[in-house]
């Protein structure tokens, strides 16, 4: 017999939460999700959303004292025409630890289309192109058919159906605009299964479609590692490597138990690096990890993917059935409501929890050392995709 479904928003009582505690129920997220959990999780929410504007009110608070926009480009002041060289790249440091320890903390939802388009290049990439580039790109791509086009019209009704304005008309026109632009820009990537889910989601955050557009080319051309999202997927090959590299050091009790199963961690690992855990994770929790990803890079993917199975430990270390990690796995990301019981303790223990198990749990791992793991690997995925290009044109010539 199904569970007991009630539509319900952010004002649950004490008397409703203790008779429903058990119960299933729907209700919307902090972007206008429709999802499914407990009557915990609306509660859970409801913390969220006291945290963020407590947190909105701590970056009020320091343009008050700073100056508007103080988190953008530095700008070179002088004092009666000298130039302090000293006070500049103090005051630019101090800024940017403080942005850095702000934003891992997380970026209110109103400031975040004008943070991520700085911290992220987005605006300076936009900057080096005519102001009318994008509405030309979409005037030249009007009518016009590829493979990428025919796939992004396959998937359209396919991105996140259950969220009133993506499934809209309206929202999916956008949306194709926004991932067919990009198709034209780029032709190498074209389009990939899984920037529909990563475009939507920018979309939601950055309001307009260009800004979206933006966020989308940087993230692809200077954020991520290259190749992710081009015919090979030879970049996230990669990054699934290093990945499994980067378990085994950090939690070699679950990787060697893991790896007994015969188990490979790319069956869930793959989805969450190609769509940068928006499948997987909350709305919230996964702009969180974003905040993160567009101002310190893609090892916070790194990070929180190793947090996730090292927040189930033990569990995973009790199964013994591939289905039953698969599950333990997905309960898990799909709950995980509260961002910082994922991100917390990035650089001391006044920041946020997936973040403790992130950074905290993990330990140090810097950008170089992941630069030198994907070199590593990078020679070994290419090798095998030669081979296995080989074997194809073998193939073809003895049919």
């Amino acid at each position: 017999m199904p569970a007991t479904t009630h539509t319900i928003r952010y004002n649950t009582g004490k008397k409703t939460l203790f008779n429903a505690r058990l119960m299933s129920v729907k209700f919307e997220d902090l972007y206008g999700f429709m999802v499914e959990g407990n009557v915990d999780d609306v509660n859970v929410l409801n913390e969220v959303r006291e945290r963020i504007r407590e947190q909105g009110r701590v970056w009020w608070a320091l343009e008050a004292n700073k100056g508007a926009n103080w988190y953008l480009q530095p700008k070179i002041s002088s004092n009666e025409g000298v130039i302090s060289v000293t006070s500049l790249k103090l005051s630019v440091l101090t800024n940017t630890i403080t942005l850095r320890r702000l934003i891992r903390k997380g970026v209110p939802p109103v400031l975040r289309p004008k943070v991520w388009l700085s911290v992220s290049g987005a605006a300076k990439k936009r900057s080096t192109v005519p102001e009318t580039y994008y509405d030309e790109l979409i005037r030249a791509t009007e009518g016009k058919t590829t493979p990428a086009t025919r796939q992004i019209d396959h998937d359209l009704p396919r991105t996140f159906p259950c969220h009133p304005w993506l499934n809209s008309e309206e929202g999916q026109a956008s949306l194709r605009r926004v991932l067919v632009g990009y198709s034209f820009r780029d032709s190498e990537v074209g389009y990939c299964q899984g920037l529909n889910y990563v475009a939507a989601l920018l979309l939601l955050v950055m309001k307009t479609e260009e800004d979206a557009f933006w966020m989308l080319a940087v993230l692809l051309e200077n954020v991520l590692v290259s190749d992710c999202y081009t015919d090979t997927l030879s970049g996230c090959h990669v990054e699934q490597r290093v990945f499994k590299d980067l378990l085994a050091k950090k939690c070699p009790r679950i990787a060697a138990h893991l790896e007994a199963m015969g188990f490979d961690v790319s069956l869930v690992a793959t989805e969450w690096f190609l769509c940068l855990f928006s499948k997987s994770l909350p709305s919230e929790t996964t702009l969180r990890v974003w905040d993160v990803l567009f101002n310190e890079g893609a090892k916070v993917l790194f990070h929180v993917a190793l947090a996730i199975f090292k927040m189930r430990e033990d569990d995973l270390l009790r199964i013994q059935h591939i289905g039953d990690v698969i599950d333990i796995l997905q309960t898990t990301t799909h709950h995980l409501y509260d961002p910082d019981e994922l991100l917390t303790t990035l650089v001391d223990d006044h920041l946020p929890f997936l973040f403790q198990f992130a950074f905290d749990k993990i330990g140090s791992m810097t950008t170089n050392t992941i630069t030198k793991e994907r070199k590593k690997q990078e020679t070994v995925v290419m090798a095998e995709l030669d081979q296995r290009i080989r074997r194809l044109s073998t193939l073809k010539m003895d049919g």
